[in-house]
C-alpha cells in the first residue's frame, strides 16, 4: 500500500478547537502541521508543547498573527479556528493571496447578516476549494442515520427532530463566547451544525428542498448569571425550542438546553417517515465522563410494522475519541478533507451550505427577540 502524499497545514487559531484539529491531523497519514498563529501568547505555547509531543522531527513556524503565516509559512491547506468574528475577515484576507490554498474553515462561517452576504459575493472568485466544518454530518450514528433515510428504511420522512441537552459553553480567551455580537447567539454559534443537518436530511428525498420559516422562543435563564466582563452580563441564550418549516411542507425541531451535563445522551435526533422512525443517540465528550470512558453510540430503528426497536452500537476507536470532543467527527472530517488536498476528492460542505446554516440561526435569534416567525429569503 503506498504511503499519502504529506500534506502541510496552517492552522490559524491555536486555541482549544485548533488544537482538537492538531490532535486529530496527527492521525490522518501524511499529515503534517507545518504553521499556526494565533495572538495569545499562552495558546501558543500550549499548542508549541503539543506539536512537539506529536511532530517532534518537524517544527512548526509559530506566528502571532494570520497576517505573517499567510505571508511566510510554506503550506499546502489552511485550517482556521479562529473565534467566530474573526473569520470574514481572515477569509478575506485568504481570498486577496495571490497563490489559492484549500481551506477548512471552522463553523459558523460569520456572525451577522452583512458579513454572510459578502462572504457569498466574495466566495465566488477564490479559485481554491472552501469547505466548511460542519463536523456532526461526520460522527458515526449521524452518518448511520442518513445512510437508513438514503435506503428508505424511514419511508417518506415526515419529521426530523434534534435534542441537544448538554454542559454549558466552556472558557474561552478573553470570553469570547459569552456574548451575542461575537458568536452570532447560541443559536448560530452551537446550532449552526443542526440547520446544516435539517437541509441534509430534508434533501434526501426532496432536492432543494429548502427552509421557508423559522420560530424559536428561548432563555438565559441558568448558565453565566453570576458571571461579568467589564461590566457586562453575558447575552446568549441557554436554552430553547426551535421549529423550521420547510418548502416541501415538512418540518424539523431543535430542542437545545445547555444546563443538562447530566444526561446519558448529549445528542439525540429522530427522523420519522411514514413506515418507521430512526433514531441516532449520542453520548458527551469522553473527557466529561467520571469513569469508563465514553458509551458507545446508538442507532435504534423502530419500524411500525413489526413494532419493535431494533438497536445497533456504533464504537468509535479510543483513540479517536481521545483526539477531541466531538464523538471523532473532527477526525473523520479531516479524512474527506485531507483527500481533497491531494486531489483525489470534493468539497461535501460547501460555503452556501454555511452561509444557509448561519441564516437560518440568525432567523432563530431574531425569532427569539422579536417573538413571532420569520421568514427566510
Amino acid at each position: 500500500m503506498s504511503t499519502p502524499a504529506p500534506v502541510r497545514y496552517g492552522i490559524i487559531g491555536a486555541g482549544m478547537m485548533g488544537r482538537e484539529h492538531i490532535r486529530n491531523l496527527s492521525l490522518v497519514p501524511g499529515a503534517t502541521i507545518a504553521a499556526f498563529s494565533d495572538p495569545d501568547a499562552g495558546q501558543r505555547t500550549q499548542t508549541s508543547q503539543l506539536l512537539q509531543q506529536l511532530w517532534p522531527a518537524t517544527p512548526a513556524a509559530v506566528f502571532s498573527d494570520h497576517h505573517a503565516l499567510l505571508k511566510e509559512a510554506n503550506v499546502d491547506a489552511l485550517v482556521i479556528a479562529s473565534p467566530n468574528d474573526t473569520h470574514k475577515a481572515i477569509l478575506s484576507d485568504i481570498f486577496a493571496q495571490p497563490k489559492a490554498l484549500p481551506i477548512l474553515v471552522e463553523k459558523p462561517l460569520c456572525t451577522n447578516a452583512q458579513d454572510a452576504d459578502a462572504l457569498e459575493a466574495a466566495a465566488v472568485h477564490y479559485r481554491a476549494p472552501v469547505w466548511v466544518a460542519m463536523e456532526y454530518r461526520y460522527m458515526l450514528p449521524v452518518a448511520a442515520l442518513l445512510d437508513e433515510l438514503r435506503l428508505g428504511t424511514a419511508g417518506s420522512m415526515k419529521m426530523f427532530a434534534i435534542r441537544e441537552h448538554r454542559y454549558p459553553f466552556l472558557t474561552k480567551v478573553g470570553d469570547w463566547n459569552r456574548f451575542s455580537a461575537r458568536t452570532g447567539g447560541t443559536l448560530v454559534e452551537k446550532c449552526c451544525h443542526y440547520f446544516d443537518l435539517m437541509r441534509l436530511v430534508m434533501q434526501i428525498e426532496h432536492k432543494g428542498d429548502e427552509p421557508l420559516r423559522v420560530y424559536a422562543s428561548g432563555g438565559a435563564d441558568v448558565n453565566h448569571r453570576d458571571e461579568s466582563y467589564n461590566g457586562q452580563t453575558p447575552d446568549i441564550l441557554d436554552n430553547a425550542f426551535v421549529i423550521v418549516d420547510f418548502a416541501s411542507g415538512r418540518r424539523a425541531m431543535l430542542d437545545l438546553c445547555m444546563f443538562a451535563e447530566g444526561s446519558l445522551w448529549q445528542e439525540e435526533m429522530a427522523a420519522t417517515g411514514d413506515m418507521a422512525k430512526i433514531e441516532s443517540l449520542i453520548p458527551g465528550p469522553a473527557r466529561f465522563w467520571p469513569e469508563g470512558g465514553e458509551p458507545a453510540s446508538q442507532l435504534v430503528i423502530s419500524p411500525r410494522h413489526p413494532k419493535g426497536p431494533i438497536r445497533r452500537e456504533l464504537e468509535v476507536d479510543a483513540q479517536i475519541l481521545r483526539a477531541g470532543d466531538h464523538h471523532g467527527s473532527t477526525y473523520y472530517q479531516h479524512l474527506g478533507f485531507n483527500k481533497l488536498v491531494r486531489g483525489e476528492g470534493a468539497v461535501v460542505v460547501s460555503i452556501s451550505d454555511g452561509l444557509k446554516a448561519v441564516r437560518m440561526g440568525l432567523a432563530a435569534e431574531q425569532s427569539v427577540r422579536e417573538k413571532r416567525a420569520i421568514e427566510l429569503p
